[in-house]
């Protein structure tokens, strides 16, 4: 008998958990005729999702934001009518009905940004209770499985692990290609246009991802600060930068006062919010992706810039080494001197270079949204024969 999906598609623009929608929904369009899918999106996000299948509705939820404590979301999704409701992130109603599956990304939020009170404390006990609740878990990491496990105390039975994979956007970029033109050596056109626009006529280290506590960003300015001191009459990299993209940067002011004391004001630039088609471009021409973070769920942005051909420096900890494997540098980030060393190796290593980005097509082949879509699918189809047959 066929199942009838609801999934909560409210953050598909997003980066991160928007890339993991995205793709999913479309995977499985492409995969399952069979099942009827609903996809509960707000007005403005219903164009994002054209192009599906006649077993996908797409159902708009007007009211805003739909929190915890949200009333009246649980019973708009009850009145839907599904066999199974799909909340691909963390924050689950109170009244959420069951049964449901939950997909957790990350839990840094928890584990780095604890403010003791009454307000995180009652953050705290609303996302345990909607995974306790969930009848399936979906941890995109072995290890946030065991920070699932540990810190808020799931049953491992109810909890599974299904990779997610980078936007295709950037496995179509593939490695850039260096041409000449009549300025001389330069990206392949599409690229070129990109730096040049930026006013990007440098080599340069690239960061991409959120500006939060747990991405180590001052000390990534530390190292690179130690870095551009060891190279200063370097022939190429006496000149090196360092970008950073991610948003929210006025909320962590540590990171700016980190350039500022490293006097590195001249060499850091922070880019903001850039397009992904943007944002392959970037990666396509860094010299290396640098990802010092000291809490990751999986860890995306490395595998995006494997994609792009860019040899990658990351740290040790949590699900970063598992979703890199041995295609990248693995450095402590707690470590400033390790960070330096790890990106000292890969830009003046033309063999590493070359080895890390041979590896690092190897490592994606481990990674795909059709894999995903199928072990999402399966997992949809456990969970509603055993709540038939209670």
């Amino acid at each position: 008998m066929p199942l009838h999906i609801a999934i909560d598609v409210r953050r598909v623009r997003d980066f991160g958990i928007g890339t993991y929608i995205r793709n999913l929904i479309r995977r499985l369009g492409d995969i399952d005729g069979e099942n009827r899918y609903t996809l509960v999106a707000p007005a403005d996000d219903v164009p994002e999702l054209a192009g599906l299948p006649e077993n996908f509705r797409i159902v708009v939820w007007s009211a805003g934001t739909a929190g915890p404590y949200s009333v009246r979301y649980p019973w708009f999704l009850r009145g839907l009518r599904a066999d199974l409701l799909h909340i691909p992130l963390s924050a689950v109603p109170l009244l959420m009905p069951k049964p449901y599956v939950v997909t957790i990304h990350d839990m840094g939020n928890l584990i780095y940004q604890k403010v003791p009170g009454l307000k995180n404390n009652l953050r705290f006990f609303n996302f345990r209770r909607g995974l306790l609740r969930a009848d399936r878990v979906i941890a995109v990491s072995a290890a946030t499985r065991r920070d699932v496990e540990t810190v808020l105390g799931i049953p491992a039975e109810r909890i599974r692990i299904i990779y997610s994979a980078p936007d295709p956007v950037f496995l179509r970029a593939g490695p850039a290609i260096v041409c000449v033109t009549e300025r001389g050596y330069t990206h392949a056109p599409r690229v070129q246009e990109t730096l040049d626009r930026y006013q990007i006529d440098y080599p340069f280290l690239l960061y991409a991802g959120t500006i939060r506590p747990q991405k180590n960003i001052p000390r990534l300015v530390e190292a690179f600060a130690v870095l551009r001191g060891d190279l200063q009459n370097h022939p190429v990299f006496k000149d090196l930068h360092l970008i950073i993209i991610g948003d929210e940067l006025s909320r962590y002011p540590g990171v700016r006062q980190a350039v500022i004391k490293a006097r590195a004001e001249q060499v850091v630039r922070f880019l903001g919010f850039v397009p992904i088609e943007t944002l392959s471009c970037f990666y396509q021409a860094a010299k290396a992706f640098v990802f010092p973070s000291l809490y990751e769920g999986f860890g995306l942005p490395p595998l995006e810039a494997m994609a792009c051909g860019t040899p990658v420096v990351c740290s040790n900890l949590s699900a970063l080494p598992e979703a890199v494997g041995d295609a990248a540098i693995i450095v402590n980030p707690e470590n400033v001197f390790d960070i330096a060393r790890g990106i000292r190796d890969v830009l003046l290593d033309r063999e590493l270079r070359t080895t890390l980005m041979q590896k690092g097509f190897a490592q994606l082949k481990k990674f795909s949204w059709d894999r995903t879509a199928r072990e999402v699918l399966a997992t949809y189809r456990e969970v509603c024969e055993q709540s038939r047959r209670r």
